[in-house]
């Protein structure tokens, strides 16, 4: 998991999606394809919000751009951070702050 200051949440990284989209299928980690599908996705944010104890409401815009890994880890770690109100952290981490 991705490494956090001890008074935030670890956010989701390539590593964890890697992970949680492996336990679709039974399958390793590194025999995750980069596209994506539709019902890995709907997978994916189940998981994530299992994992992470929030619920996500994406907007179809927003689902669309998780077609990748890349793409589900920017998604996932926005819309997290967001529902856990750490949003500024985030920015911060990103280089937007």
């Amino acid at each position: 998991m991705s490494s956090a200051p001890p008074d935030l949440p670890s956010l989701p990284d390539r590593a964890d999606v890697l992970v949680m989209l492996a336990s679709y299928g039974d399958r390793e980690p590194r025999d995750v394809n980069e596209e994506l599908g539709s019902l890995e996705l709907t997978w994916l944010v189940a998981q994530a919000e299992q994992r992470y104890s929030v619920l996500l409401d994406l907007s179809d815009d927003t689902f669309a751009g998780m077609g990748t890994v890349t793409g589900a880890v920017a998604v996932l770690r926005a819309a997290i951070a967001e529902q856990l109100g750490i949003v500024s952290a985030v920015d911060v981490e990103a280089g937007h702050g």
